[in-house]
């Protein structure tokens, strides 16, 4: 009896995961921590290489700088937690640190939707309208794009996290799920969510649909202007970076509409927690090397800093 009090009144949550005991847990688990260490890795050299060479210093490379943040902080929010609960033991979490990780998460992810659409149009009138470009895409420009970015997403995010967290809980509070979601939050509630579930649907349209369409639209008219190029050359690139950079848009844009723009009757535990990985944990990933290391000024600038860093390096040994 007390121990199901304990249960019934307890604020804290329980995080189910994606692990277990078994060995291709161990596999998984050890998987999950490299793409972590990887991302980090790469997307703080892409910080550190954009604010060192000055030639970087332009609207593009600015909002670059902005996703490598927002991927850093994103998948720190979740992989962390996800290690100590798999080497302690522990699938606990409290109240405050769930509402925590659904603020970063919702922060994060509307944000890196509304960044990707700008930088699409980036691309676009670097290329479509390549003479207009330092005044349609200027500092104040990039700064007030990626600003906007920030700034909607995190009000978004209060609304959708005092919403979530305001519903009563009074059934089991083990969430189906490896972090703090909305969706695997709304199964656990015990009142009617369906007009909460409908303001869920209208920021996927602002966040996703309406950012999606304007990516796929401007690559669509960019392929289109390269194609009246004359140089075979251009065209192969920019098929080339177009090809990629969809891939990655589908990969991010694609799991993330499935799971938030579906009704709560229609969502499997298993399902989500597999689509989850691709926008939380692999696009992080991706991103750096799909828009900035296939890029031959951010390569040049990465060896140009690798060298200075080994001649200081060997002029502090001879000192």
């Amino acid at each position: 009896m007390m121990g199901h009090e304990n249960h019934t009144f307890s604020n804290d949550f329980i995080l189910l995961g994606l692990f277990t005991s078994s060995q291709a847990s161990l596999v998984f688990f050890s998987f999950i921590f490299t793409i972590f260490v990887l991302t980090v890795t790469e997307n703080t050299v892409m910080i550190l290489i954009i604010r060192r060479e000055l030639r970087l210093h332009t609207p593009m490379y600015f909002l670059l700088s902005h996703l490598s943040f927002m991927d850093i902080l994103h998948i720190s929010n979740i992989v962390p937690k996800m290690v100590t609960d798999f080497l302690s033991g522990s699938k606990t979490i409290s109240f405050a640190a769930c509402g925590v990780q659904i603020f970063l998460s919702l922060t994060l992810l509307g944000g890196e939707c509304l960044l990707l659409a700008a930088m699409s149009y980036d691309r676009y009138v670097a290329i479509c309208h390549s003479l207009r470009y330092p005044i349609l895409m200027n500092d104040y420009v990039s700064v007030l794009m990626a600003g906007g970015a920030w700034f909607i997403g995190i009000i978004n995010s209060i609304v959708h996290t005092a919403y979530t967290l305001h519903f009563p809980f009074c059934g089991s509070r083990a969430i189906d799920h490896f972090f703090c979601e909305v969706p695997a939050m709304l199964v656990l509630s015990c009142v009617d969510t369906t007009h909460y579930e409908r303001g869920v649907y209208i920021s996927g349209i602002i966040f996703l649909l309406i950012p999606s369409s304007l990516i796929f639209a401007s690559y669509v008219q960019i392929l289109l202007t390269v194609l009246q190029m004359k140089s075979s050359e251009a065209c192969k690139k920019s098929f080339s970076t177009c090809f990629f950079h969809m891939i990655v848009v589908i990969m991010y844009y694609g799991p993330f509409i499935f799971t938030y723009m579906r009704p709560k009757k229609y969502h499997t535990p298993g399902q989500d927690k597999f689509l989850a990985i691709f926008y939380t944990i692999l696009t992080p990933s991706f991103n750096p090397i799909i828009y900035s290391f296939r890029n031959k000024d951010v390569l040049e600038a990465l060896k140009n800093m690798l060298k200075s860093s080994l001649i200081q390096k060997s002029n502090r040994k001879t000192a």
